[in-house]
């Protein structure tokens, strides 16, 4: 016989064993921003043109790994990365020596406008916030910058 009240809490004692064995978001995202923070420091200090592009798979790394606060924010940034990549390649153009104003012969004006169209988007207001976001997240929640 279930007495009166312990109706509604039953639900709620059942579940607490699977809620107090489950990850916490942030701190399974913060240990991905502490794996992936070496590599990023190393492309981003290498300074090459490519960085960003260089550096996909640890922002992919923390894509995946980013708790839902942070989802729109890393599917923006990694979102535009991947269109200047894609932009790059279709033209068949290497991304570490790409020069918009000394195209390489066989590059169509189609090719060279969806690369200047990635490469704005890129560097648009919306892009430079929401990298800045996730950045300050990194510091606030994690202690810790995404780079060194």
């Amino acid at each position: 016989m279930i007495r009166p009240g312990w109706g509604l809490l039953a639900p709620l004692l059942l579940l607490t064993p699977l809620t107090a064995c489950s990850q916490d978001p942030h701190e399974a995202y913060c240990e991905v921003v502490e794996e992936q923070r070496p590599d990023l420091s190393e492309t981003v200090a290498d300074g090459s043109p490519a960085a960003l592009l260089e550096a996909l798979p640890s922002l992919e790394a923390l894509e995946d790994a980013a708790p839902r606060d942070l989802r729109d924010e890393w599917d923006l940034v990694t979102g535009r990365v991947r269109e200047l990549r894609d932009a790059l390649a279709d033209a068949g153009l290497d991304p570490a020596t790409y020069d918009r104003a000394e195209s390489p012969a066989g590059v169509t004006e189609a090719e060279r406008a969806r690369i200047d169209a990635a490469a704005r988007e890129l560097v648009a207001r919306p892009t430079v916030e929401a990298l800045a976001g996730v950045q300050q997240q990194a510091r606030d929640v994690c202690g810790t910058p995404l780079t060194l």
